[in-house]
């Protein structure tokens, strides 16, 4: 058995589309001729978002949208913009904004949820790394705790744009925070730009030799959810990592992919990430095509490796 095939819906929202995305509406039935098997959900409006559906019934509704196409749901990005986990040791709005965004996804029976560090790497000229750490593990740990309750993984990506960029700070905060339902969102481009560039490294930039590979074996154990697409090792607008389409970077996914196999990572899904790439809707076709190339040489042997 392959690995189900999503894209995330941010590739549609975010970027060139942020004045005029593409209804999600839109989003899953063109996924659905293109024949994907699920749909992995931005959490910014006006693509699904809790305060939209906040009913049940309404979340039926949704449900019946995707399923109805042959779509499931491969993970949930919820906004968590509005807080900050480093600049300050109150975290009840976070929390509540959370607890939200989990009871969204517990009602989709969505599997992993999305977050981040929130606050830009730069944060760390400000705040010194052990009090940011204080602050970011136990509220963590206890979402990871209310997460397992839900039935959702708690899934963190580690970018460029973000604080705890590293690959040492990666694997400490996953190690500190340390709960059984707190996993690593691996994305291949994002690993590149951490483990290969640098970018946007406080101090010392700090490399591997073995590049992704090395990454991944880093966090073997402790990766939950994978999201793909590659690198051509710039920044996006010197934020975060451009997310460049299959075949026009440098990663070498059949180097690459037989380790993430023995990653330990049980997750049914691989996501395609075009996060912010212009014209996002119109390479989609041939960014699943690969995908399935890729699932026809590796999924079989990834979901083996993982049961």
């Amino acid at each position: 058995m392959k690995k189900k095939i999503s894209i995330g819906s941010w590739a549609y929202v975010f970027g060139p589309y942020w004045e005029n995305p593409i209804p999600f509406e839109k989003v899953v039935q063109r996924l659905a001729e293109l024949k994907f098997d699920g749909v992995e959900i931005i959490g910014f409006k006006p693509h699904p978002h809790p305060d939209d559906y906040a009913s049940n019934s309404h979340r039926q509704d949704l449900r019946a949208l995707i399923s109805g196409v042959g779509l499931g749901i491969s993970g949930y990005a919820p906004d968590f913009t509005a807080h900050s986990l480093i600049r300050s040791d109150d975290h009840s709005g976070y929390l509540k904004t959370f607890e939200k965004n989990l009871n969204f996804a517990r009602d989709l029976e969505i599997s992993a949820l999305r977050v981040d560090t929130i606050d830009p790497p730069t944060v760390l000229k400000d705040v010194k790394a052990d009090q940011a750490l204080r602050r970011i593990v136990p509220t963590w740990r206890k979402c990871a705790e209310m997460a397992q309750q839900a039935g959702v993984l708690l899934a963190w990506e580690f970018e460029p744009g973000f604080a705890f960029n590293k690959p040492s700070d990666v694997v400490r905060l996953v190690d500190e925070v340390g709960h059984l339902n707190f996993k690593i969102l691996f994305d291949t481009s994002h690993a590149h730009m951490c483990a290969v560039v640098g970018a946007r490294h406080q101090g010392q930039p700090e490399t591997l030799k073995g590049g992704v590979i090395e990454m991944i074996q880093k966090l073997k154990g402790k990766i939950g959810h994978i999201h793909l697409i590659d690198s051509d090792g710039t920044l996006h607008n010197n934020e975060t990592s451009t997310h460049r389409p299959f075949g026009e970077g440098l990663l070498d996914f059949d180097a690459i992919m037989p380790v993430l196999n023995q990653s330990g990572c049980t997750s049914p899904w691989w996501a395609i990430d075009l996060c912010f790439w212009p014209g996002s809707w119109e390479v989609t076709p041939a960014c699943k095509q690969f995908m399935d190339k890729l699932n026809d040489k590796y999924g079989a042997a990834a979901q083996r490796t993982s049961n």
